[in-house]
């Protein structure tokens, strides 16, 4: 088996068909919508895993996606960034996790409001544009990215699939867990900030400001089940509210670019084999909000699927 069709050209999908490439299989990347076109273009997006989306492989995958996220934000044109952050907490949580991976973590005191403050660095920043394009010219080198619709997985090419359709991959594979979760994010101009923070636990919204080169990057919203991709504007002056809150630098800067988007949720990652017509396929969806932080350990473990079933 040396022929695979990915299914997919979000981040899941790219650095799925990267991971193959490098591993000696001829890829053809097949997607309804270029890459710039998808979800994965407008998140965030940071090496950061979201509440409830933590488990014993997501843990792993999360590490593997860590150590190869700060190596490429070594890689000049990649679109990543290691900044230190900070994330604040309303109620006391369990840091053993972060101590084991996060360089530089420790607790500083919390501003008021806040019952914890925990401080870490550096943290890959994703600038999801720029790391797209990058990964895209990373799968052109050796393959090819067809942009037409798929009805159905079996009329994908080749000896084996990889299934990382997102939400679509609901009316492919029957999959009744599957569900939009809406979100959006406002981009101001970026005025010498360097430092992440997050306030998951706000009780108004989940409240990230995300610092890129040249813009940064305010949420947020996660609506689970709606799937109305349109923007909402009071939604927006209630995240530059929560924002301005958190840092005050951001309150009045001029708004860059405005999106909304459907994030693929599910109450855990699908990843595993499975077979269609005596071909492989290996299922990769479902991430939730954090398909960039795992995209690089769930590629690999894809990539070792597809060589035991192959």
């Amino acid at each position: 088996m040396r022929r695979i069709a990915v299914l997919g050209a979000g981040v899941s999908g790219l650095t799925c068909a990267v991971a193959l490439q490098d591993a000696g299989y001829d890829v053809t990347v097949v997607a309804a919508e270029p890459p710039l076109a998808t979800v994965s273009a407008v998140a965030a997006a940071a090496w950061y895993p979201t509440r409830g989306e933590r488990d014993e492989r997501t843990d792993r995958w999360l590490r593997a996606s860590y150590e190869r996220f700060m190596a490429l934000s070594r890689v000049p044109g990649s679109g990543v960034v290691a900044r230190p952050g900070v994330e604040l907490l309303r109620e006391p949580r369990d840091d053993a996790w972060w101590r084991e991976i996060l360089p530089g973590f420790r607790h500083a005191p919390p501003p008021p409001g806040f019952a914890d403050a925990w401080e870490s660095g550096p943290v890959p920043i994703v600038e999801m544009p720029v790391y797209l394009a990058w990964l895209t010219r990373r799968v052109r080198t050796r393959a090819r990215i067809l942009v037409r619709h798929v009805g159905s997985l079996d009329e994908l090419p080749g000896d084996g699939i990889v299934n990382c359709a997102g939400l679509g991959a609901a009316p492919l594979t029957g999959d009744a867990a599957m569900t939009p979760v809406r979100g959006q994010v406002v981009r101001v101009r970026q005025n010498g900030l360097e430092r992440f923070i997050i306030d998951e636990q706000n009780p108004e919204g989940v409240t990230y400001v995300f610092p890129r080169s040249r813009d940064v990057v305010l949420g947020g919203v996660r609506e689970e089940g709606n799937s109305s991709p349109t923007y909402d504007r009071e939604q927006e002056r209630a995240i530059i509210r929560r924002c301005a809150a958190l840092e005050p630098r951001v309150a009045n800067a001029p708004i860059l670019t405005r999106a909304a988007g459907l994030r693929p949720g599910r109450p855990s990652v699908r990843l595993e084999p499975d077979e269609i017509d005596g071909r492989p396929v290996v299922h990769d969806y479902g991430h939730g909000g954090s398909g960039v932080a795992l995209s690089w350990g769930c590629a690999r473990e894809v990539a070792g699927l597809l060589r035991r079933i192959g």
